[in-house]
């Protein structure tokens, strides 16, 4: 049987056929080639993590860890020398005013008793000094009395001097010793009164100045009375009682302490931040504290002027109402908000910042190419990171570490 001659166009078709399919293989692939031929280096796309650079508002805080403390936690302390009575047991709740404590001191009660007495001698004296003074005032006033009745009678001794002169009956030496008896009566009478007058001055200054005796010795026994009241060791709040400090019936010196009150009612929270914050710090600053998973808002209500391995003491208190299931020593998470920033270029906080130092950037591209950039940041909060140059709103950043693209200016990312 005879074959037909084979086309030769089939074959012409065969092989633009097969040339269309390697151009479009060459066209298809063109951009996988470059990209291979563009990067330095290619790492697995899994093994980093990406963020985009948006505009808002940045918080800059940060975060620490505090300690639960009573606010209110007084140390009592023992008011004078002597034995100690103790009235409460550690860890007995105790209300304000109740007594904890208290001292005997023989030699302050005998102090206390020796000042009434001498009080009431004084008391005694000034009383005895007012009638004294009465009855001697009431001698220079009959002088007086005297002495007016006396020149009562040589003013009429005068008169009938002087109308027996008129008549020629009386010699005038008579006449004459008439009025010398008047000026005498009138001198008399003058220094009788302003005697009195002096002498009741005199009597009013020595009872004032008893008088002053007396109140500062009145302010003594109550000085004595106070520190004796003062035994009686009491409680200024409402609360537990914490450690006692010394034993049962043992001798005290005045200022030991005896024991702590701690009111459980209003707490504070004891912190240490890092010391790279410690020039931003300042009283007052709002702070948001981890409870239980709630939020509150706390303040920052003391900085401590020293470093100490190489943190800053704080104290930060709640704001308004607290959460009621607190206790002493509890440990708690709290964000102290140091600045805000309004409408700033900010991106994603990540490992980039310690293995770029903070200026250094992988843009990642539409085609999977990411470009070392260099940047400049600004603030940091605990989640963000602010951008000052190098890049723009809507870029995509890789935000993980950058160790695995060792530098490279572009890193090409495979699946």
């Amino acid at each position: 049987m005879r074959l037909a001659p084979q086309d030769p166009r089939r074959n012409q078709l065969i092989l633009a056929g097969v040339g269309v399919a390697v151009i479009a293989s060459i066209l298809f692939a063109a951009p996988w080639v470059k990209r291979w031929a563009d990067a330095t280096i290619s790492v697995p796309v899994d093994r980093v993590r990406t963020a985009v650079v948006t505009r808002g508002d940045l918080v800059r805080d940060v975060s620490v860890q505090g300690r639960i403390v009573a606010a209110v936690s007084p140390t009592l302390y023992a008011t004078a020398s002597g034995s100690i009575t103790l009235e409460v047991d550690a860890g007995e709740q105790v209300i304000t005013g109740q007594v904890l404590a208290r001292v005997d001191s023989p030699d302050l009660a005998s102090a206390l008793q020796q000042a009434e007495s001498t009080l009431e001698q004084r008391k005694v004296e000034l009383e005895r000094q007012r009638i004294e003074s009465r009855q001697q005032a009431l001698e220079k006033r009959k002088a007086a009395d005297l002495a007016d009745v006396a020149l009562v009678a040589a003013r009429r001794e005068q008169r009938r001097a002087e109308e027996a002169n008129k008549l020629g009956v009386i010699p005038v030496i008579d006449f004459e010793k008439a009025q010398d008896d008047l000026r005498n009566a009138e001198l008399s009478h003058r220094h009788a009164i302003a005697d009195a007058d002096l002498f009741d001055e005199r009597l009013a200054f020595e009872l004032r100045a008893s008088e002053f005796e007396v109140s500062r010795q009145k302010l003594f026994v109550d000085d004595l009375r106070r520190q004796v009241d003062d035994l009686a060791i009491k409680s200024p709040v409402d609360g537990i009682v914490g450690d006692l400090l010394v034993a049962q019936k043992s001798a005290v010196s005045r200022d030991v302490p005896v024991m702590a009150v701690v009111d459980l009612t209003r707490f504070e929270i004891d912190a240490l931040i890092p010391e790279s914050y410690a020039d931003d710090l300042t009283i007052g600053m709002q702070t948001e504290i981890q409870v239980g998973g709630e939020r509150y808002d706390g303040q920052l209500v003391a900085v401590s002027p020293e470093i100490i391995n190489n943190q800053v003491a704080s104290r930060i208190r709640f704001i308004g109402d607290g959460p009621t299931n607190l206790r002493q020593n509890q440990r708690l998470t709290t964000r102290i908000l140091l600045a805000e920033y309004k409408d700033v270029l900010m991106v994603q906080r990540g490992q980039f910042l310690d293995s770029g130092a903070g200026r250094i950037a992988y843009v990642i591209s539409a085609n999977g190419m990411a470009e070392r950039r260099q940047i400049e940041t600004g603030a940091r909060s605990l989640g963000s990171v602010e951008i000052l140059a190098g890049l723009e709103p809507g870029d995509t950043i890789v935000v993980s570490n950058l160790d695995p693209f060792r530098g490279a200016d572009t890193v090409l990312l495979t699946d």
